[in-house]
């Protein structure tokens, strides 16, 4: 057998041992692939728990999912008692009552769109302790409040639009109107603050402030954390 032979014998023997080599084995180390069977019948619980193991992107959906009700279950008293923890912090009662706290973080395009109300129910039902948004996010729930935002499309375009007096945020659309209705309402707002700032012969400077507009939300003691203040149509 010839040199080339040789060679050959040799690339076929890699090919083999590549092609058939064998597996390490994935039982108990990953889950296995399955989804729902709706042979079942629909049962809204099992069929988002199966979504981990569905594969894809359904599957970052179930991790998500899992990592939330974790969250929701997780008490002070699932952890060991630490020895230099205080003698309030081993009573039981104490670390049964201990859960975490709930950052909820979101850019003012959800409120705009139909997120709002996921965002909302949240909200009103204590399920998040901190909000961390934009002025733009809070700004888009008041607009919301005055007037409603219409599906459009991702591929309209935006100089036919603004003809139209239109705006477009993704494929949501936002007539010129309701940031007029919105500026109606904030301006008197603001003329008011500085008048009252004149008067006490204090100007404050708002549009310096980090934390402009932090409020408590609904009256439920939620804390809300604004970032990026110049994203607020009433600011640009």
């Amino acid at each position: 057998m010839g040199e080339a032979g040789e060679k050959s014998d040799q690339t076929l023997a890699s090919v083999r041992s590549t092609v058939f080599k064998e597996s390490e084995t994935l039982e108990g180390s990953c889950k296995m692939i399955r989804g729902y069977d709706f042979n079942q019948g629909v049962d809204y619980s099992k069929l988002l728990k199966s979504m981990v193991t569905t594969g894809f992107q359904a599957s970052n959906l179930g991790d998500a999912i899992e990592v939330v009700n974790h969250m929701l279950d997780w008490r002070l008293s699932d952890e060991p008692v630490e020895e230099d923890c205080s003698e309030e912090e081993k009573e039981s009662s104490f670390r049964e009552g201990v859960r975490c706290k709930v950052f909820l973080g979101f850019t003012s395009n959800l409120i705009s769109s139909g997120i709002r109300e996921t965002i909302r129910y949240l909200v009103e039902h204590h399920m998040v302790d901190v909000i961390v948004t934009t002025t733009g996010g809070i700004e888009e729930d008041l607009i919301k409040c005055l007037a409603h935002t219409y599906k459009g499309d991702f591929s309209l375009d935006g100089a036919t639009l603004r003809s139209k007096g239109l705006n477009r945020i993704g494929n949501l659309l936002v007539p010129n109107d309701n940031y007029c209705k919105f500026e109606d309402w904030i301006i008197p707002i603001f003329d008011k603050m500085l008048d009252e700032q004149i008067a006490e012969g204090f100007i404050f400077h708002i549009f310096h402030s980090v934390v402009l507009w932090i409020y408590v939300c609904y009256t439920k003691a939620i804390q809300v954390i604004q970032l990026q203040i110049k994203d607020a149509y009433t600011l640009s």
